[in-house]
């Protein structure tokens, strides 16, 4: 069975970090791209972050740069979200996704382009 569990969202406060976890099971990460992406209330879902199949990353968001890393350990089958200097507007349930790709420098940051999704996370930041 094809899964994607996120772990690692929480409560924060404004300044803080947090690390998020992607972990893949059923399939290998080798041949997909992965993707971040978050729903904050009341507003559609928006890509974040992507890492291509040869670890190369793509931002979709502006405000995340800087302050956001995407990274990948093939050997556990897990995507990281590193972020930091997080902000009230950063709050916002995150999830990963995963696009089976031919290409390994190819990313998206369009939901629809995607496979399979986890299940969510939340993440809060206070001010």
């Amino acid at each position: 069975q094809l899964q994607l569990v996120e772990s690692g969202g929480g409560l924060v406060q404004s300044g803080g970090s947090l690390r998020l976890s992607c972990a893949a099971s059923g399939f290998s990460l080798d041949y997909y791209v992965i993707g971040w992406f978050r729903q904050a209330p009341g507003k559609e879902r928006e890509g974040v972050l992507c890492i291509t199949r040869n670890g190369g990353d793509t931002y979709y968001a502006d405000s995340v740069k800087g302050r956001f890393t995407i990274s990948k350990d093939n050997a556990k089958n897990t995507v990281y979200l590193q972020m930091n200097s997080l902000k009230p507007e950063d709050t916002a349930v995150y999830y990963c996704a995963a696009l089976l790709s031919g290409r390994y420098d190819y990313c998206s940051g369009a939901a629809r382009d995607y496979h399979y999704w986890g299940q969510g996370t939340q993440v809060t930041v206070s001010s």
